[in-house]
């Protein structure tokens, strides 16, 4: 793995909860469309009961997160997973990705959920590699132009 940084699971009540918090709003501003963004919303996703969030942490920055959460007994869903422009290519969305799905399992749940931009390969490229498989093309789900797949990774079959 090319990755140098550090995973950290955020802690609801943790000291550095506002700084990392702070952080990864900015990143969300700065990635994704407004329409897309958590940003407005960062705080009350994560004081969901069943939501979790790691981030990759590099010289005393944040440089990656991946937020999912369970919302059941038998799927959890990956809502969002960025690393900064600059840390591109160095694995760091794959060892978050990674870390994502050894939480969800250890809650053990059956199937992870995403959705993702067809025209994100690179995103396309890296949920493939660990597995996850196209369900449903869903139109209109980032905007009225903006398709999504549907992907899931199934663990009772593997």
């Amino acid at each position: 793995m090319g990755s140098s940084g550090v995973i950290v699971e955020l802690q609801r009540n943790s000291n550095s909860w506002t700084k990392v918090g702070d952080e990864i709003v900015k990143m969300e501003r700065k990635i994704f469309p407004k329409h897309e963004s958590l940003a407005r919303f960062f705080d009350e996703e994560l004081k969901k009961k069943n939501a979790g969030l790691l981030y990759m942490e590099m010289d005393g920055q944040v440089v990656g997160y991946v937020m999912y959460s369970w919302p059941s007994s038998l799927s959890a869903s990956i809502t969002k997973l960025a690393v900064k422009e600059s840390h591109r290519r160095h694995s760091h969305g794959e060892a978050l990705l990674k870390g994502a799905i050894e939480k969800c399992r250890g809650r053990k749940v059956q199937q992870i959920v995403l959705h993702v931009d067809p025209m994100r390969s690179a995103a396309m490229n890296l949920y493939n590699k660990f597995g996850f498989q196209v369900d449903d093309l869903i139109q209109g789900y980032y905007s009225s132009d903006r398709p999504a797949y549907q992907m899931f990774l199934d663990f009772d079959s593997n």
